[in-house]
């Protein structure tokens, strides 16, 4: 998966030079310090770049201009130090392509009441000038992120990074593209979409491929390859033989590995960073790819199920905002509906993400019941803990909506000794029936994917900047 090389923000300040070369020069001293400060903090993931004083119209659109132009600049944030007339910013913020994140601040934390004079007032207009940016920016409807408080502190600077993670995967979204192995499942509804709307809105490319495709590159795997990755299995999983043989269950473990290799290799080699497959579709294949899928998911590549390229773009998109954290597709399976206990088991046949796994994964071959295949090898595990949002993507045919959901997940207390495949249990807010309920009247779809690093909010910025419906169940 390719990936640009460095990423960075551009930090632009807003002033005029109506104030003169003396105050300009202060403001810039302000911003560049500032600038360091944050950079040295360690909780921004990408650094910020301090540009030249916006103080004209030509320099605010040069400025935007290049923004656009420049692959590794991800987003602007903005301030404004002193006041900054907004009729300045339009042509600029009409251009800009890319995520912009207004921050409302100033130099100073407090108001130095014993010296403060006209100088220091001329000087720290931040309430000034945020007041007429925020309207220019509202009246373009740019859909820009505002984040208010003094800079220094670190719930300010973790709004900034959570907003840079976003504007990252926004960029990224252009590059997703998504080979489907196999059509859509026979007869499901929520697997359907418009794939070139999806490609005008959020940048996505969906291609086909026949399985005969990656059979092909399944066959052209060699042996030493399956046998050193098998040993990278041995050392990372435990390995559950069951009622199988040695030799029969590892064949079938290195079925998986072959699978692996192959759709790793046919991915990268045509620029491809997510895939579905289909249990409907495996003409030539021996088994339905679980541990492969597995293991892929876990390296970044976004994935769904049955052909479902909305969710495998969705996944991709989210790792990309997590930074490839406790994130990963799921499917909502069955309900615990004990009083006061109720909650919801999710999991999937195969493929359930290993990023999610609180313990160590153990590799188990099992029937499958569906596929008509050999029996495939998967990675069992228990979920981990922790807040998080789950996802869904559904086309309703005149638009999509994002549906998405905070939940609560917890680590399973019960053994489910027969259960050969991995369990997350979540609660699912405000609580069981109005969440649940809320869900299903809203389209929700029951393909998704989890995030426990990520926030509504994070969510909510991105579907605001592709212009994408959103419904939130909190």
């Amino acid at each position: 998966m390719s990936t640009p090389k460095r990423r960075e923000f551009w930090f632009v300040v807003g002033s005029q030079h109506l104030y003169g070369e003396e105050t300009l020069a202060r403001v810039k001293a302000h911003a560049q310090t500032i600038t360091d400060e944050l950079n040295e903090s360690g909780l921004l993931p990408y650094p910020i770049v301090l540009q030249d004083l916006a103080v004209s119209a030509d320099k605010i659109t040069n400025i935007m201009k290049e923004v656009n132009y420049r692959d590794e600049v991800c987003g602007v944030i903005t301030w404004m130090h002193t006041f900054s007339p907004a009729k300045m910013w339009i042509r600029g913020t009409k251009l800009l392509q890319k995520p912009l994140l207004h921050l409302a601040t100033q130099f100073n934390e407090s108001i130095p009441w014993e010296t403060i004079d006209m100088d220091f007032m001329n000087l720290n207009q931040a309430a000034h000038g945020d007041r007429e940016y925020g309207f220019i920016n509202a009246r373009l409807k740019k859909q820009n992120k505002v984040v208010v408080g003094y800079w220094k502190r670190e719930e300010v600077q973790k709004q900034i990074a959570e907003w840079m993670d976003v504007a990252v995967a926004y960029n990224e979204s252009f590059q997703i593209k998504v080979a489907r192995f196999g059509d859509n499942m026979r007869n499901v509804a929520v697997t359907e979409g418009d794939k070139i709307e999806a490609q005008i809105q959020f940048g996505w490319t969906v291609d086909y491929y026949g399985i005969g495709d990656l059979v092909q590159e399944v066959n052209a795997v060699k042996d030493e390859e399956v046998d050193a990755l098998f040993e990278e299995y041995a050392n990372l999983y435990e390995f559950d033989y069951g009622t199988y043989s040695k030799e029969d269950w590892e064949k079938s473990v290195k079925v998986q590995a072959r699978y692996e290799i192959a759709i790793k290799r046919f991915l990268d080699e045509r620029g491809y960073n997510a895939f579905t497959t289909n249990f409907e579709d495996l003409h030539g294949m021996k088994q339905l790819p679980g541990l492969a899928v597995q293991r892929l998911t876990a390296q970044g590549y976004g994935f769904a199920a049955e052909g479902d390229w909305k969710t495998a773009a969705l996944n991709r998109l989210l790792k990309i905002m997590s930074r490839n954290g406790s994130t990963g597709f799921m499917e909502d399976y069955t309900y615990e509906l004990a009083s006061g206990q109720e909650y919801v088991l999710q999991s999937h046949m195969l493929e359930v993400d290993p990023a999610l796994a609180k313990n160590k994964p153990k590799i188990v071959v099992a029937p499958l019941g569906i596929g008509n295949r050999e029996d495939p090898a998967r990675l069992v595990f228990d979920g981990k803990a922790g807040d998080g949002v789950v996802v869904s993507m559904a086309d309703f045919g005149t638009h999509f909506k994002l549906l998405i959901n905070e939940v609560s997940a917890f680590e399973p207390t019960v053994p489910a000794p027969k259960l050969p495949v991995a369990r997350v249990l979540w609660r699912v807010k405000p609580n069981f029936r109005d969440g649940v309920q809320a869900w299903i009247e809203n389209g929700g779809g029951h393909h998704t994917v989890v995030s426990l690093d990520l926030t509504t909010d994070q969510i909510v910025t991105y579907a605001k900047l592709v212009g994408a419906e959103y419904v939130v169940i909190k």
